[in-house]
Formats: structure tokens, C-alpha cells, sequence
């Protein structure tokens, strides 16, 4: 009779090889350097504690899974030592799987409604001491030419401390609707675009109705249709000929419909009076050199500018300095813009302007 051979059977063998070789492709795939480990939890320490509070998981490929299972599925029909450990492995991984899916859905899930900070009302400014069109249009991130249209500055960039302006969330101007104007036409008519005047002034639902006021966006004045208007003295000065009806204010000394009676007025209506007895336009500078006023060649917003050329010479205001130099002033009596008591505004060269003294 023949002993029973207690060698392991080719089966169990075959089995026990399978499985080693699973568990050291396992190892192999699981496997990560010192080095690598360090540097992933330095990039975790440099992500927001938000990230890390959701764990940051990384899926493990479907070849660590499968051989897991695999290997599992083997060591435990063998009755290996290592089963449980190879079991637990497996389960780990499925579950790190999920955890990371969850993970990943939660962070990269879209948001619908993205939160809206930027500012859609007009809202109300008062000028300090030092502000000027441009300084106030920087301040609230808007052109000059929106503080200028919207407040009828007309084209100075003088703004008397005290004076209360209307600031748009944006640049370009307001409108206010009348019958028959539709989101397009008002587009057109400003050059702006009818969905983001829309989206401005919340139009989705209501439409535009006649007395709306209405916000439009990167809007550009339309040119006049007229060169030469009629209007008060005070009003936008943006004409290029205005006619004159008000009395002087007291401590004008300056004879009526004269280019210094003018230049004093206006000065009084920006705040920053001249002195009431300077004489003729050709001694303005030398008398409020004499009176303590800077007197340069340095053209700014609200200097008054004097032309001493001629026997009586001339003054004017400066309105507004261009980009390129060029200044605008306003006027009166100057023969080639009506002549005798009115006043006119207009440009003139930044060669040419450099010529003048101002007086600030």
C-alpha cells in the first residue's frame, strides 16, 4: 500500500504562485518613494484648508482594483497566511475609490449663480477741496466725459467743493426713456448694446417704460445737432457760442460784456475768486502776482488765462487740459466768436497754449 504524499498538490501551487505574483504587482503598483510621498503632502500644505478639509483623494486606477480583488480573491481559496491582509487592501481601495469620487464631484461641481459685487445704482457724491472731474472719475473707476454728461459739466473740469454730483456704476451716460424708445433704438442712438443695457438696469422681465431713467453702458453723447446755440450763462459751456442774461456779483468792478468781468464771474462760480481791481486784461497777471496768486506758464482746470498781446490784451478760463496738451477755455468778447457780451468756448493747441500765462 502506498503512503500518502503530503507534498502540496500542482493546483495549490499554481494558486500560491498566482497569488504571490498578484501581491508583488500590487506592491509594485501601490508603490510610492519616500521622496514622492514628501512632496505630495507639501502640496497639500499649500492648498487652502478648504481643499484639505475634503480630503483631496485620487482614485486609484482600475488596475489596483482589479488585482486586489484578484489577489484577495486567490490568497483566501489558498488559505494563505496574508489573506486577511490582502482582503483588507482590496476593501481600502474600493473605498478610497468612492471617497474620492464623491470628492470630486463636490469640488468641481458647477455654480449655477455666480455672486454679483459690481455696483448697479447711481448714487450721490459731494466734491471736497482738491476734487476735479478727472480725480473724481478715477476715484469711482468711470471716464471724465461720464462725470461731465451725466452732472451737465459741459466740457470744464472744474468741480466747486460742495457741489453734488450723480456717479454711474460705469462709464457712459443716462437716459430717460420716452414713448416709443425700445431697448434697440436707445442702443443705437448711443452706441452702446441693448443686452447689457438690459443687464444694467435689471430688464429682463419688466422692459423699458417713457420716464424710465436708464443707465447705458459705454454710451457716447450724440453730437448737437446745432453748432451754435442760445442758452444761459452757468449751463453747459459746450457750445461753441453761448449769449449771456445775468448780473454781475457783488465785487465785480469790471465793466459788463468785457472778457475780465467774465473771467471774474466765472471764477466766482467755481469758488476761487480774483481780486475786483486788477485793471485791464494786460496787468491781470503782474496784479495777482502782486496779490499773492501763482502766476506760471503751466495751463490747469480753473487758472485763468491771460493774453497780453494788444492794448487792453485778453483773458479767458481754462476748462479742461486734453491728454495731448491742448487746452479749452471759455471767453467773452472775442470778436471772432460773437464779439461784445457773449460768451464762447474753444480749444486751442498745446504749441500755442504754452505762449499764455495763467494765473491759479
Amino acid at each position: 500500500m502506498r503512503k500518502k504524499s503530503n507534498s502540496p498538490s500542482g493546483s495549490k501551487i499554481a494558486a500560491y504562485a498566482g497569488a504571490f505574483l498578484l501581491l508583488v504587482a500590487v506592491v509594485a503598483i501601490g508603490y510610492e518613494s519616500p521622496q514622492q510621498v514628501s512632496s505630495q503632502v507639501a502640496v497639500v500644505a499649500d492648498q487652502p484648508a478648504s481643499a484639505a478639509a475634503v480630503g483631496n483623494e485620487v482614485a486609484p486606477s482600475v488596475d489596483q482594483l482589479v488585482a486586489t480583488d484578484v489577489a484577495a480573491d486567490l490568497a483566501s481559496r489558498a488559505n494563505l497566511p496574508i489573506a486577511d491582509y490582502v482582503t483588507n487592501t482590496s476593501v481600502s481601495l474600493a473605498a478610497k475609490n468612492d471617497l474620492a469620487q464623491t470628492d470630486a464631484s463636490a469640488i468641481t461641481k458647477p455654480q449655477i449663480i455666480q455672486p454679483n459685487s459690481t455696483r448697479s445704482e447711481v448714487i450721490n457724491y459731494v466734491a471736497v477741496e482738491g476734487d476735479s472731474v478727472p480725480s473724481i472719475a478715477a476715484k469711482f473707476g468711470i471716464s471724465a466725459n461720464t462725470v461731465r454728461w451725466v452732472n451737465d459739466l459741459g466740457d470744464t473740469d472744474v468741480v466747486t467743493p460742495g457741489k453734488a454730483l450723480r456717479i454711474l456704476p460705469t462709464s457712459g451716460l443716462l437716459h430717460t426713456v420716452s414713448a416709443g424708445d425700445t431697448l434697440e433704438s436707445i442702443a443705437s442712438k448711443y452706441s452702446s448694446n441693448a443686452e447689457r443695457i438690459k443687464t444694467i438696469n435689471n430688464l429682463e422681465l419688466s422692459g423699458v417704460s417713457a420716464g424710465q431713467s436708464l443707465v447705458i453702458p459705454d454710451g457716447v453723447k450724440p453730437a448737437p445737432v446745432v453748432a451754435t446755440r442760445t442758452q444761459s450763462y452757468g449751463s453747459s459751456l459746450g457750445g461753441s457760442l453761448v449769449s449771456t442774461n445775468v448780473y454781475a456779483t457783488a465785487g465785480n468792478r469790471y465793466a459788463p460784456g468785457n472778457c475780465t468781468w467774465y473771467a471774474y464771474e466765472r471764477r466766482a462760480q467755481m469758488g476761487r475768486p480774483v481780486g475786483s481791481f486788477w485793471g485791464n486784461a494786460n496787468t491781470w497777471a503782474s496784479s495777482a502776482r502782486a496779490a499773492g496768486y501763482l502766476v506760471d506758464r503751466s495751463p490747469a482746470a480753473g487758472a485763468v488765462l491771460v493774453d497780453q498781446a494788444g492794448y487792453y490784451g485778453h483773458v479767458g478760463v481754462v476748462e479742461r487740459v486734453l491728454e495731448n496738451g491742448d487746452i479749452v477755455i471759455t471767453e467773452m468778447n472775442n470778436y471772432a466768436y460773437g464779439g461784445f457780451n457773449k460768451v464762447n468756448s474753444r480749444t486751442i493747441s498745446a504749441g500755442q497754449a504754452s505762449a499764455y500765462q495763467y494765473i491759479h
